[in-house]
This record gives C-alpha cells, sequence and structure tokens, in this order.
C-alpha cells in the first residue's frame, strides 16, 4: 500500500557484512530483560479482562477479575526482577531492560535499581498495548506518554523502542518523527543490525528475537531450555569463519525469575562465561558500534 512500509526478502542477499565487534569477538551477546509487569491489560486499570499471556495462568475468565494471574505478574515485579537484577550483579554482566513506562513509575525501586546499576533501557512502550489497533495521532500520544514517563522514572529518553504486540505501520515513521531514538527494535527478519529507509531519513533496527526467548519455559524444563539456548550461540559461533552476528536473549521476571526456571538461566549464563571471543554488551552498545563502523551506505 502507499505510504505503508515495504516488504524486504532479501536483506543481505547472503553476503552479510563483517561485523566487526570489538576486539574481535566472534559473537554479539545481548541479554533483554522484558520489565511488563504493572503495565499490562487488567480491569482494575478499566481494560475488560485481565492479561494471562506469558504466565502460567491458562484460564480465560473473560470479564471476571482474574487473581491468579494478577498475582502471576506481581511475582516478577515482587521476586523474580530481583532475582536475576542480583545475578546479573554478581557477574558484573550487561543487560538491557525492554521496560514499560506504566511499569516503572509503579515500582519506583525497580527503576532505581535499573539507574544505580546503569542498565541499558530500551522503551517497550507506555503500557502493553497493543500499537496495531491505534489511530496513528494516539500512538504519536503513546510514545509522547512514553518518554514523558521514563524521564520522570529515570532522568533520561531510552534510545531504543520495541512495541508490545509488533508495531503499526506508522511506528518507525513516529518514532523518528517523535526524535531521540537511535533504533528500533520491532523486528524479527534478521541476525544482525540493519539500516532501514523511512522517507528520506535513515533508520537503524536491531533485530530481536521470539525463539531464544524464555517463553519456551512455559512448556519445557529449564534445563532442557539451556541446552536449546546454548545449542544456538554453538552454532552462531560455528559459522563464525563466514559471518560475525548476534543472538539476542528474551527474559521475563514472572518467567525465568521463578526458582525452578532459573537454573536454566544459570546454565546459559555459565555456559557463555567460558566461551573466548563472545562480546557480553547492551543493544546501546550494539547501535553505538552499527552507528560508528556501518554507517548507511549512500547511492
Amino acid at each position: 500500500m502507499n505510504g505503508e512500509p515495504s516488504r524486504d526478502f532479501i536483506g543481505y542477499g547472503g553476503v552479510a557484512p563483517t561485523c566487526d565487534w570489538p576486539a574481535d569477538a566472534r559473537l554479539a551477546i545481548n541479554f533483554v530483560l522484558n520489565i511488563e509487569e504493572g503495565s499490562e491489560p487488567s480491569i482494575p486499570d478499566g481494560d475488560g479482562y485481565t492479561e494471562n499471556r506469558l504466565t502460567d495462568s491458562s484460564v480465560n475468565l473473560g470479564e471476571t477479575r482474574d487473581l491468579a494471574a494478577e498475582g502471576l505478574f506481581e511475582y516478577g515485579s515482587r521476586a523474580g526482577f530481583w532475582r536475576i537484577h542480583r545475578e546479573f550483579q554478581n557477574r558484573d554482566l550487561p543487560l538491557t531492560a525492554f521496560a514499560c513506562a506504566l511499569a516503572l513509575e509503579r515500582n519506583p525501586s525497580i527503576a532505581q535499581a535499573i539507574v544505580d546499576s546503569g542498565y541499558d533501557v530500551c522503551s517497550h512502550g507506555y503500557r502493553w498495548i497493543n500499537h496495531q489497533a491505534l489511530s496513528e495521532s494516539a500512538e504519536r500520544e503513546q510514545i509522547a506518554f512514553a518518554v514523558e514517563s521514563f524521564q520522570r522514572s529515570l532522568g533520561y529518553q531510552p534510545q531504543g523502542w520495541y512495541c508490545r504486540y509488533g508495531p503499526s505501520v506508522n511506528t518507525r515513521r513516529l518514532l523518528i518523527e517523535h526524535g531521540g531514538f537511535l533504533y528500533d527494535s520491532d523486528a524479527y527478519n534478521d541476525d544482525i543490525p540493519y539500516w532501514s529507509k523511512v522517507g528520506a531519513n535513515d533508520h537503524l533496527v536491531i533485530p530481536y528475537s521470539l525463539t531464544s526467548n524464555d517463553a519456551k519455559l512455559l512448556t519445557m524444563p529449564g534445563g532442557q531450555w539451556a541446552d536449546y539456548i546454548n545449542g544456538g550461540i554453538d552454532v552462531l559461533l560455528r559459522e563464525n569463519e563466514a559471518q560475525q552476528t548476534m543472538i539476542s536473549i528474551g527474559l521475563h521476571s514472572r518467567i525465568v525469575g521463578q526458582p525452578t526456571r532459573f537454573a536454566g538461566l544459570l546454565g546459559v549464563l555459565d555456559h557463555v562465561a567460558q566461551l573466548p571471543g563472545v562480546w557480553l554488551c547492551s543493544r546501546l552498545d550494539i547501535a553505538k558500534h552499527w552507528i560508528n563502523n556501518h554507517p548507511p551506505q549512500r547511492v
């Protein structure tokens, strides 16, 4: 459709650039913690239903308030976040937070922990809502709400963006219009960053992954998940002779933050710790590296 983003089935055409990661690293690994608890749809917030996706709750109560599902979300912010936070602090590892602004408003202690730890924050929107269903003006307002909220909670505007449920056809253009964003991660179509053309603007995209994500822990044991993630890391390292690449490992406080699943994360962290030639980095690290080393090619 005219004016809407076009599809690209070719990408780098099988000849991706050498990423030139720092210290000649063979693989960039970015751990992402989704902080959504308190921003999800709920009856107390006037949404008419209780969100129970990406939790252990499988019962749909319709318009009846689901206290069990609410509790599963609350576990993430009350206990799960802190378990993950302690581990990353103890190991001195970088972490990117895909944070919903309202979730940080409602949990100032987590917002302060993020600031104190220097975690990279990528905006996950103001609330856990479907941007695809918003009008252009409503989505513009939501982006502005998110930025204003982060400035209050964190003292700055995040430089990355990632929609919950996926972007609308207007999202990327509206991010550029608002300003202050170096990249977005509303894409699953490649292994490495790339530049997109939005009108007259070059815009950086750092693809995310739903495959290397702890959502799989809802259907598999922690040890099996660790083997699954570690296997993917090993495949990418094996391919290094042909192409340097990256992997995004998505986490949720209410999922992998549960002790029975946390062992799976420990298995991944232990595996990564003994690998030579990997760059453990934030998403903002990747964005700045790509901008400095792989600027848009002028035709």
